[in-house]
């Protein structure tokens, strides 16, 4: 009995049935044949202002994270590695609440763009994907490789801590007050209902929280003389932009760097909304425990 059957690579670009549309349609119906994680479709054929159109934007149901993916059958060029880069930066720009990463598939990637791919994956997310598509047994199938991942980076408390210099109670009582470092105390307590584990990190630049020794920031204090900002660590969404305005809490602009609330505290705001507050460190809590 015959068991094998030899397979044969079939050249999309130069093959009449087989076009960017099917390869469109196949994704969008599953994108985790793409290798990057449980995806879920957002929009095809994502028009851009001024820059033609996103062939599809995928998320990370859990992270929010978006992906712009560009497809092109033959081999990779300048304009699609172009056109990659511009609509990222388009939806980055346009929703700064998510992360965003670039991705970029195509039949071929030699050399020469890989080198100049790898320029940019220095400084954006940036993700190469080689398909092919293989016939066997008279059916087509779709085979995604990655040739290359976005540059890894480090997490943003890991970061942060690694450009704080380290400083201690005495620093902040020197440059704020001992009502604001009352609400830096009360509002730990607060969160040690979620974690008793939880301890105050101090640095020059703020204050965050430590767990055995290490990092666990999921929001942090900058205190002042007459108040402490408090800096919560999540997504920015409607939800919880009508939970904190119908609360009556006093805001600061979202801080779309970071991905974090920025709310203004006295003592008076900690006795009397200690509700909310709680419920909001235990959405950024959940993030952080489960990353």
């Amino acid at each position: 009995m015959e068991i094998f059957e030899k397979a044969e690579t079939l050249w999309m670009k130069a093959h009449p049935g087989l076009t960017e549309k099917w390869v469109q349609n196949i994704i969008a119906d599953d994108p985790s044949i793409l290798g990057l994680g449980d995806l879920e479709l957002r929009q095809k054929e994502r028009p851009q202002l001024k820059a033609g159109r996103l062939d599809l934007l995928l998320q990370h149901p859990d992270t929010n994270r978006r992906f712009e993916v560009e497809l092109q059958l033959g081999a990779v060029d300048e304009t699609h590695i172009i056109r990659t880069i511009e609509y990222w930066d388009i939806e980055k720009k346009a929703y700064p609440q998510y992360e965003h990463c670039a991705v970029l598939i195509a039949e071929d990637v030699n050399s020469r763009f890989l080198n100049v791919l790898a320029l940019f994956n220095a400084s954006l997310p940036l993700i190469v994907i080689k398909m092919q598509a293989i016939k066997v047994a008279g059916k087509v199938t779709l085979v995604f490789t990655k040739v290359f991942d976005e540059r890894p980076r480090g997490l943003v408390d890991e970061d942060e801590e690694a450009l704080a210099a380290p400083a201690d109670r005495s620093y902040w009582e020197s440059k704020s007050s001992p009502a604001s470092l009352g609400v830096v105390d009360n509002v730990l307590e607060i969160a040690k209902e979620l974690d008793s584990g939880l301890t105050l990190n101090f640095t020059k630049h703020y204050i965050g929280l430590q767990k055995d020794g290490a990092s666990f920031s999921f929001f942090g204090f900058r205190p002042r003389r007459r108040s402490t900002t408090i800096e919560i660590k999540h997504p920015q969404s409607d939800d919880i932009d009508k939970m904190i305005e119908e609360a009556g809490l006093e805001t600061l602009d979202y801080d779309t760097r970071w991905n974090q609330y920025r709310l203004r505290l006295t003592p008076e705001t900690v006795a009397t909304k200690k509700e909310i507050l709680a419920k909001l460190l235990q959405l950024a809590y959940d993030i952080r425990a489960n990353r």
